[in-house]
């Protein structure tokens, strides 16, 4: 049964045992984000932290904050609502195997197709809970962008950020819905901005917007269930709707409401929705940031954003987090990103195995991927496909490994970098795009991409000696030694 609301899965958060209340009054200004880090970094990503009374400017906020709430295995399993994030996974192999495409975009497109068959395509109503409270702004009302308990992370930051704010926008030419997670530095009472890098979808929809002259409608939403901001962050492929994704995850169509004063519909049952829009070509200096890279951002120019409403729920609650050095938050996310999207990667890369990406990667910096390896420079044919697919493309280092290695064990990986790769044979470099949050390579958005291949080496790959045989004891000594240490017990 999908969550009804941002309240409901705090609910299953604490009688799961996965949440802890903070009563004492906490200042939204580093204080929080203080406590949450510590609480990110305790062993298997601590507890979702519900803070009672943040504070705003030394008053209380009338809106309880909640941060970490999937900030762990089992909690992203709760906000899915699945016992294993491998289910998810054998769904979309299921559909997949329904009839085997021939190549990825088929791949993508019968997904696409399979989940509609689910009965996951969002549907139209006429009011929804998130319109509980309406603020419009032109009409002079009080409430404000500083009446929500907005958070400054890190002391250097450029001020307070909204840092869960999944961002609806529309292309103006194709209809075509896009959702993504977009800080949004606040600036004033109305105005934020709106950090959408060049390769993100937001950042195409305007300069489309752009093109017209037009200015551009977006709502950004808060809580809800916890599937929206989960699908928001997933690497999809154009074409498949997060909505629609969002739907297939929680076994139930999503329904949309209309915002108030801007032609976007956004889900009735969020907590908080923020309408606005963005004038094309208005630019204004964004950040310092302190990002999920473990460092500041720099300032730079960014759209944007222009607030004319804020509705809520009448029992609304904020939800929030903080990135920076790992593991954090965010680091759950993109594992189980990676476990649902597995069978996608196996399909055009039958070779795979399992595949990670490390929390100290940060994302985009590090993958670990095993293969079943059957002829010369198989590896290097994988990097290359991977470093092709979406997002992919930002992945700095890849390491494969042959398929009896542990790629959730990184010290086995690091073992079997160190024993098996002569860097000048099983190394390759390679020009892509570059994160554009990397501050490593000389320019932005551009950069250099290296792969190791830390399989044992076959014949034609440049190796003239037996390869050695791994360590392993054997079975039967293992079976006696379990038997005896029983009995020592």
């Amino acid at each position: 049964m999908a969550y009804r609301s941002f309240r409901k899965f705090l609910d299953a958060l604490e009688q799961a045992g996965e949440l802890k209340r903070v009563a004492v009054p906490v200042d939204t200004d580093l204080l929080i984000a203080e406590w949450a880090d510590r609480e990110m970094k305790s062993p298997g990503g601590g507890k979702a932290l519900f803070f009672e009374q943040p504070i705003i400017d030394g008053e209380r906020s009338e809106f309880p904050l909640a941060i970490n709430t999937m900030g762990s295995h089992h909690r992203m399993a709760l906000a899915l609502q699945v016992s294993d994030i491998g289910d998810i996974a054998q769904e979309i192999q299921l559909i997949l195997k329904a009839r085997p495409p021939t190549d990825l975009r088929g791949g993508w497109s019968l997904l696409k197709q399979g989940i509609n068959l689910l009965h996951a395509r969002p549907k139209q109503v006429n009011e929804g809970v998130c319109q509980g409270i309406v603020h419009k702004i032109d009409n002079g009302n009080n409430f404000t962008l500083h009446d929500l308990p907005i958070l400054k992370c890190w002391p250097k930051d450029g001020g307070r950020f909204i840092t869960l704010a999944n961002v609806h926008t529309r292309d103006p030419e194709t209809g075509a819905r896009n959702v993504g997670i977009y800080r949004m530095q606040i600036y004033d009472e109305r105005t934020t901005g709106m950090h959408w890098q060049i390769h993100k979808v937001g950042a195409r929809h305007g300069k489309r917007y752009y093109e017209r002259g037009e200015r551009m409608p977006v709502a950004v939403t808060l809580g809800g269930d916890p599937v929206y901001t989960f699908a928001a962050t997933a690497p999809l492929p154009d074409g498949l709707d997060e909505l629609l994704f969002a739907g297939f995850l929680r076994k139930k169509s999503i329904e949309l409401v209309r915002c108030k004063t801007i032609d976007v519909d956004v889900p009735a049952d969020v907590d908080f929705v923020l309408e606005g829009y963005v004038q094309p070509g208005e630019m204004r200096q964004e950040g310092p940031f302190g990002d999920h890279t473990g460092f500041y951002t720099a300032v730079e120019d960014y759209p944007v954003f222009h607030l004319t409403a804020i509705t809520h729920r009448r029992d609304a609650a904020y939800p929030t987090t903080i990135v920076g050095i790992p593991p954090m938050e965010d680091y759950y996310i993109g594992d189980a990103c990676v476990r649902i999207f597995l069978p996608v990667f196996k399909m055009n890369f039958p070779e795979i195995v399992e595949m990670t990406l490390p929390a100290e990667g940060v994302f985009h910096n590090l993958v670990f991927v095993s293969i079943r390896k059957q002829y010369p420079y198989q590896a290097f044919k994988v990097m290359h496909g991977l470093w092709g697919m979406g997002q992919m493309m930002f992945s700095k280092y890849i390491v494969a490994v042959d398929e009896d290695c542990d790629v959730h064990n990184t010290s086995e990986v690091l073992f079997r970098l160190c024993a098996n790769t002569d860097p000048a044979r099983d190394t390759t470099i390679i020009k892509n795009p570059s994160d554009s949050l990397d501050h490593a390579p000389t320019n932005q958005n551009v950069g250099s991409h290296m792969g190791f291949d830390a399989t044992r080496k076959l014949p034609g790959e440049n190796y003239h000696r037996p390869w050695p045989e791994l360590l392993k004891m054997t079975e039967e000594a293992q079976a006696l030694v379990d038997a005896l240490q029983a009995q020592a017990h």
